[in-house]
C-alpha cells in the first residue's frame, strides 16, 4: 500500500494529519523543525484517526489517544517517523542523527530520516544507525533554479547511494556475536598457543620464564598460563614447542 507522506511544515496541521490517518494509508511523518512535544501531538492526531472511539476531535482527545493501548499500537503498526532538518542544504553540525534514536524511544516507533544535506554521507550513516526509511531529493540537474536541487542527488549519486544501503543492511547483520563462518578459518592462524619459550627439561616447574605465547592457535590456550604455571613438566620441551 503506498504511503501519504506528511511533511515537516504540514505538521502542525491538525485537520491534514487526521485526514492522512482517516485514510488508511500508512504514513511518513517528517519532523524537521520540530520539538518532541510537536512530535506527540501529530501522533496523537494520527492515533485518534486510526482508533477513534467516537469522540468528537481535540485536542484532550488526541492526548487521551496517543495514551492508550489501541492508539499506541496503531501508531506503532502504521507510522513511520522521520527525523528531518528543514535546511537547503542542510548545515551538517545541525544533522543531529543521535535524535533519530530519541524519536525511536520516546514514542517506541520505526524511524527514518529526511535527507537534505549535500552528498551521501550523511544519509548513509542514518541507515547504519537505524533509519528504515530514507528519503532524499532527486533531480536531474543541481544548477536549476530553486531551493532543493544543490542537495537533491543526480542520477549518477542516487545510483551509488541506493548500492551503498544495500551494502549497509547486508553489513548491519543481526544483533548477535560469534564467529563468522569467513573467520572460522583463521582463528588458528591469527591467535596464539601456550609453548615452551626455551627449552624445559623433564620435572621443572612451568613458569612466567619458561613459557610463551606464539601461532599457530591450535595448541593449549595461554588463557591457561594461570593454571600451569607451578606445575611439573611431564617431559622435555624443545624451544617453540607447544605445552600439552
Amino acid at each position: 500500500m503506498r504511503h501519504v507522506k506528511i511533511p515537516s511544515g504540514e505538521i502542525t496541521n491538525g485537520p491534514l494529519i487526521l485526514a492522512a490517518a482517516r485514510s488508511g494509508r500508512p504514513i511518513f511523518l517528517s519532523t524537521g523543525m520540530s520539538t518532541l512535544g510537536e512530535i506527540e501531538d501529530a501522533l496523537g492526531v494520527i492515533a485518534f484517526g486510526l482508533a477513534a472511539n467516537g469522540e468528537s476531535p481535540s485536542i484532550g482527545a488526541f492526548r487521551r489517544a496517543i495514551n492508550s493501548a489501541e492508539g499506541i499500537r496503531a501508531v506503532q503498526n502504521n507510522v513511520v517517523v522521520l527525523h528531518c532538518v528543514t535546511e537547503y542544504p542542510a548545515p551538517l553540525i545541525d544533522v543531529n542523527l543521535k535524535a533519530m534514536a530519541v524519536i525511536g524511544r520516546r514514542f517506541s516507533v520505526e524511524i527514518g530520516y529526511s535527507d537534505h544535506t549535500l552528498g551521501t554521507n550523511v544519509a548513509l550513516a542514518a541507515v547504519a544507525l537505524g533509519a528504515r526509511v530514507l528519503e532524499k531529493h532527486f533531480t536531474l540537474d543541481k544548477m536549476q533554479p530553486g531551493p532543493d536541487h544543490r542537495a537533491s542527488l543526480e542520477p549518477v549519486e542516487l545510483k551509488a547511494m541506493v548500492k551503498g544501503v544495500r551494502e549497509i543492511e547486508i553489513a548491519l547483520g543481526k544483533p548477535e556475536k560469534g564467529p563468522t563462518r569467513s573467520e572460522l578459518k583463521n582463528r588458528s592462524v591469527a591467535r596464539k598457543s601456550l609453548v615452551a619459550a626455551g627449552n624445559i627439561t623433564a620435572g621443572e616447574l612451568y613458569s612466567n620464564d619458561n613459557l610463551g605465547a606464539k601461532r599457530p592457535g591450535n595448541g593449549l590456550s595461554p588463557m591457561q598460563i594461570w593454571d600451569v604455571i607451578g606445575k611439573t613438566a611431564p617431559r622435555n620441551y624443545a624451544e617453540d614447542e607447544p605445552i600439552e
